[in-house]
């Protein structure tokens, strides 16, 4: 653990983030058990210290400089897949109440038991597809959505804008192109009841050029969105 903590470190103090001690030991052993776990089931493709350290963790934490989480919010990650960025998010403001949504149960296999390892309460892990999960008590409950996943921008804002309360925020995470797909996004996140506020680009060392637009919810989400996923994919709006 020493060795990926002093990366892990390094890592954060390139981009001015600042942790506790309790949450840096939390995040080596995040790490560790996300390398165990990754050997006997997909989780990521990046396993080497630096890798995770900047493009996992430090990627994950720079929500927080772009987007204002206000104290307390309930944050839900759409597509967390192994915990990016929710969990990181939750570690590091442990004020969060955080609700983890996947499609794959053994995701959340893993991020249940790493809960329970760490510690962590105010964390929920729902298994359920994007579109089905918006069909629940969940719809029109949360302060904040957030997205890692890779998927248009007009196709990930009918999946989580469904999820936010009026005036609250869905943020994507993005790399190349942002600018390209709000253009083409503008009309559907204006007919899912919301409007960009945000967009803010950043270089986030060798990993490249990194993004977070910040949408905000304005109107509830018309009833009919979202639609079935094989309708979304074939035709976005």
């Amino acid at each position: 653990m020493t060795g990926f903590k002093q990366i892990l470190k390094d890592t954060l103090a390139e981009f001015d983030i600042a942790l506790g001690a309790d949450a840096v030991d939390m995040l080596c052993i995040y790490n560790d058990r996300l390398i165990e776990s990754n050997r006997v089931m997909n989780l990521t493709a990046l396993t080497e210290p630096r890798d995770v350290a900047l493009k996992h963790f430090a990627d994950s934490l720079m929500l927080l400089r772009y987007c204002g989480v206000p104290q307390g919010a309930t944050v839900i990650d759409v597509g967390t897949g192994a915990g990016f960025p929710g969990l990181v998010l939750r570690i590091a403001r442990p004020d969060i109440k955080l609700t983890l949504l996947d499609s794959l149960q053994k995701r959340l296999f893993f991020l249940n038991d790493l809960c329970d390892e760490l510690g962590l309460d105010s964390v929920t892990t729902v298994h359920s597809r994007a579109e089905d999960g918006a069909r629940t008590e969940l719809r029109d409950s949360f302060d904040i959505a957030v997205s890692r996943a890779v998927a248009p921008l007009n196709v990930l804002a009918e999946y989580c804008l469904p999820y936010v309360k009026e005036g609250g925020r869905f943020a994507a995470m993005k790399s190349r192109g942002a600018d390209g797909e709000l253009n083409v996004a503008a009309k559907a996140i204006g007919a899912l009841g919301g409007k960009v506020k945000e967009k803010h680009c950043f270089e986030l060392a060798e990993a490249g050029e990194r993004g977070v637009i910040v949408i905000e919810k304005l109107t509830p989400t018309p009833d009919q969105y979202p639609r079935k996923s094989n309708q979304i994919k074939k035709k976005p709006l």
